[in-house]
């Protein structure tokens, strides 16, 4: 049996600085959802 490396095999790359977040009162890091499932969503306004 083999491990896609979609699966925890390559680490996620880090968050560009000065990213916009919603709903928080500071950045976020990648080491902020360390051990956590991370979905995110993107949009655009057409």
């Amino acid at each position: 049996m083999t491990t896609s490396r979609a699966f925890g095999q390559t680490p996620a790359p880090a968050v560009p600085p000065g990213m916009t977040w919603l709903n928080t009162g500071r950045e976020m890091s990648m080491e902020d959802f360390q051990g956590r499932l991370l979905i995110l969503h993107f949009w655009t306004y057409a």
